[in-house]
C-alpha cells in the first residue's frame, strides 16, 4: 500500500512492517508550515526533528555534494524554504510538501535517517506587543552595508563552488541519480588506473568522489544503444534500494560512453571468499547468512519491485560483500540495459554456464524461476567451498550437484560440507540449505520454489521434504558411466 502514490496525503508517513501498512500523522505538518512563514513573529527559531529507519525518502530531492551532515543541515536552515535534509553519501534537501515517505517498523531494517524542519512552540502573542525601537541612519547604512557584503561573499563563494562541483545534476527527481561527465569519472578513476574486475558487460574500475566514500564504476562494453532509452532503463535501475541489492549512485551517457557508478564493496566477491585459498575461511555460521541475504536480495527484485526484475547471472561473482561481510546482489537490471544482446553475453562468459537453468539451452521463455535455479546451484557452492564445474571422484560420481542430490536423498548430508569446517556446521541447517538447493535445481520451473519461499525455508519458518534428483543433470555432464542407473530414482 505504500507504494500508492499519495496514499499517506501530503506530509503524512507511511510506516510498514511485514504485515502492516498504516499511515502517521501528527501536528508536523503544521508545525512544518508554521517554520516556514516569515511573516509569523519568531517563526524563525526552527530545530530539525528526525526520522529513523526511513526505507523510502520523500519524493523529488535536490541533491548537493556536501562533505558532512553538519553542512547539510547548515544549507537546509539557511533556505527558508528548505523542508527537510537528509546526508547520504550526498545532501538531499526537500522543497515544498513531503509526499510518499517509507519507514519501517522493525529495528533491525538499517534504514536511513531524515530530518525535518519543524517551528518550536512559544507564546507568539507577546512578540506582537512589543515596540522596537527604529534604526538610527547610520545603523541602517552599517546593516545595508554587512548585507551587502554577505550577498557578494556568498556569490563569490557559490561560483567558486560550482566550478570545483564534482556532481552535475540529478537524472531524475524521482529516482535520485546523479549524471555524470565522462571527465569526471575518468578523474575520479585516475584515469581508469585500478582495475576491480572484468566480466562480459565491461570492467570495473575502483574511483573516489571528493566528501564521499570510494566507488565502483562498471564501464559497460558498447551497448549499440541509444541514450534516451539507457536513461530510461538506469533511471528505473536506481529507484531499487534493499539492503542485499549494491545501490547504484549514478551513471555517464556521453557519446557512445556507457558508465555505471555504484557503491564499493570492500570485503569483494563471494567467489573470492570461497575458492581462494589465500581467502581467510568463511565459517558455517557466515555462510547460512550470505544464503540468507542473497536469497532476500532475490526475492526483492523477483516479487516486491513494481515490475519483476529477473537477474539471470547469478552467480558467487555476482554477489558482493561489504565490510561487515553482509551479502549484497550485483548486477541486477543488466538483463534490461543488454537487451537482445545481454543473453549473447551470458553463454561466451566463462564460469557463467554452469549456473544457467535447462530453459537457457533448450529456448524455452525465461522467467524469474531461472534465476531460483541459478540460486541452487551456487547454494551447493556455498556448501562445499568448490566450484560445481569441478571435477569430483565420489565413486561412480564425476558431477558434484548430482552426487549431492543423491546424498540428500539418503540423508547422509555431513558429506557434502566443506573439508576446511572440519565438520564445524549446525547440521539442522545444512540439511536444510542441501534440500533448498536440489529443490532450486529442479528440471521443471513450477517445480522450483518461489526465492520468498527460499527466503522462508532458510528462515526456518516453512518445512522443507527432501526433494527428487533433477534428471537433466545426467544428461548434460552425469557420471562416468553415460548410462544413468535406475537406482537413483
Amino acid at each position: 500500500m505504500c507504494d500508492f502514490y499519495l496514499y499517506c496525503s501530503s506530509n503524512g508517513i507511511c510506516e510498514m512492517s511485514f504485515y502492516h501498512y498504516s499511515c502517521k500523522y501528527s501536528t508536523l505538518g503544521y508545525s512544518l508550515n508554521l517554520s516556514l512563514r516569515p511573516d509569523v513573529p519568531g517563526s524563525e527559531e526552527i530545530y530539525f526533528q528526525p526520522i529513523e529507519e526511513v526505507y523510502k525518502f520523500s519524493d523529488r530531492p535536490r541533491l548537493i555534494q556536501i562533505g558532512s551532515s553538519r553542512e547539510c543541515e547548515a544549507v537546509c536552515y539557511s533556505d527558508c524554504s528548505c523542508t527537510a535534509y537528509a546526508f547520504n553519501i550526498t545532501c538531499l534537501l526537500w522543497y515544498g510538501d513531503l509526499n510518499n515517505t517509507v519507514i519501517l517498523l522493525d529495528s533491525g531494517s538499517n534504514g536511513y535517517r531524515m530530518y525535518i524542519r519543524l517551528a518550536k512552540q512559544k507564546n507568539w502573542g507577546s512578540s506582537f506587543n512589543k515596540k522596537e525601537k527604529p534604526y538610527s541612519k547610520m545603523e541602517l547604512f552599517l546593516i545595508i552595508a554587512v548585507l551587502l557584503s554577505l550577498i557578494f561573499i556568498s556569490l563569490a563563494l557559490l561560483r567558486r563552488r560550482q566550478t570545483k562541483l564534482y556532481m552535475d545534476r540529478p537524472a531524475n527527481s524521482n529516482s535520485g541519480l546523479t549524471i555524470f561527465s565522462n571527465a569526471q569519472i575518468k578523474k575520479a578513476t585516475g584515469n581508469f588506473s585500478e582495475k576491480l574486475g572484468e566480466g562480459g558487460f565491461g570492467c570495473v574500475f575502483k574511483g573516489t568522489l571528493p566528501g564521499s566514500p570510494m566507488v565502483a564504476v562498471k564501464k559497460l562494453k558498447d551497448l549499440g544503444q541509444g541514450e534516451k532509452q539507457f536513461r530510461a532503463e538506469v533511471q528505473s535501475i536506481g529507484m531499487i534500494q534493499h539492503i542485499n541489492l549494491v545501490r547504484l549512485f549514478g551513471f555517464c551517457a556521453e557519446g557512445s560512453k556507457r558508465l555505471l557508478v555504484y557503491e564499493y564493496m570492500e570485503s569483494g566477491s563471494l567467489s573470492s571468499h570461497l575458492f581462494s585459498k589465500s581467502s581467510v575461511k568463511l565459517i558455517w555460521e557466515l555462510r547460512y547468512s550470505i544464503a540468507l541475504g542473497t536469497a532476500r536480495g532475490l526475492a526483492y527484485l523477483h516479487e516486491e519491485c513494481k515490475d519483476c526484475i529477473i537477474h539471470c547471472d547469478i552467480k558467487p561473482d555476482n554477489v558482493l560483500l561489504d565490510a561487515d561481510l553482509c551479502p549484497k546482489v550485483a548486477d541486477f537490471g543488466m538483463a534490461k540495459l543488454l537487451c537482445r544482446d545481454f543473453s549473447r553475453a551470458l553463454t561466451t562468459m566463462r564460469g557463467t554456464i554452469g549456473y544457467l537453468a535447462p530453459e537457457w539451452i533448450s529456448g524455452l521463455p525465461i522467467t524469474h524461476k531461472s534465476d531460483v535455479y541459478s540460486y541452487g546451484m551456487m547454494l551447493l557452492e556455498i556448501i562445499s567451498g568448490r566450484r560445481n564445474a569441478e571435477k569430483i571422484k565420489e565413486g561412480k560420481f564425476t558431477y558434484f550437484p548430482i552426487f549431492a542430490a543423491v546424498k540428500v536423498n539418503e540423508g547422509d548430508v555431513m558429506c557434502l560440507l566443506d573439508s576446511r569446517l572440519e565438520g564445524d556446521a549446525d547440521v539442522e541447517q545444512l540439511s536444510r540449505a542441501c534440500k533448498i538447493a536440489c529443490w532450486c535445481i529442479q528440471d521443471a520451473e513450477d517445480h522450483r520454489p518461489m526465492m520468498g519461499q527460499v527466503v522462508r525455508m532458510l528462515e526456518g519458518v516453512m518445512d522443507v521434504e527432501v526433494p527428487p534428483i533433477p534428471r537433466s543433470l545426467l544428461n548434460f555432464v552425469g557420471m562416468e558411466d553415460c548410462t544413468p542407473s535406475t537406482d537413483l530414482y
